[in-house]
């Protein structure tokens, strides 16, 4: 989904401190912020709170924009990562909360619905990458980015982008096709 026109103007203005336009472009890209954190988590409420983490990221943030990718890719970038922070915010808050009883691993099917236990395995599995691996993969088969893209907003060649996302595809394979295995060993 396109953000809407204008955007751009509106980052430039936001970055020399206008605080009218920082507003305006706030308020233009929540609805595509909401939706990209709405398909990396389960529910609506996750999906709305990490969707103002990003915003607020942002606002702090598009000062530091440097334009060696589109707005529109590195909104995708900064969404991701503040959805997986967030993600990971809400399992520890859900540890200390519940008394250090840990959540079944793999997702109870029976309690969760089969996509949110599907994206939650996928958000556990991507925790366990490391950051540039998990970074890639999340940009190109989550948010649907090309490779030229990612290339130029990580600052790294293409060649190494597809490298970083074959690697990470081979051990998220491995880390599901495992998790999905205890699961069944427990029934």
């Amino acid at each position: 989904m396109p953000l809407p026109d204008g955007v751009e103007e509106l980052v430039e203005s936001a970055a020399r401190g206008d605080p009218a336009a920082l507003d305006a472009l706030l308020v233009a890209v929540r609805p595509e912020v909401l939706r990209l954190c709405a398909r990396l988590l389960p529910n609506r409420e996750d999906a709305e709170e990490a969707c103002q983490d990003a915003l607020l990221a942002l606002a702090r943030g598009v000062g530091r924009f440097e334009g060696r990718s589109s707005f529109h890719t590195w909104l995708y970038r900064l969404t991701a990562n503040r959805a997986r922070s967030t993600y990971r915010v809400l399992r520890r808050r859900w540890l200390v909360e519940a008394g250090g009883v840990p959540l079944p691993e793999p997702v109870d099917p029976r309690r969760t619905s089969v996509v949110a236990g599907t994206r939650l395995d996928l958000l556990d599995a991507l925790d366990a990458l490391r950051p540039e691996l998990a970074e890639a993969v999340t940009l190109r088969d989550v948010l649907g980015l090309g490779y030229r893209e990612i290339a130029g907003l990580l600052g790294v060649p293409e060649g190494t982008v597809k490298s970083r996302i074959h690697e990470a595809r081979r051990q998220l394979r491995h880390r599901l096709s495992g998790e999905r295995a205890a699961g069944e060993g427990r029934r």
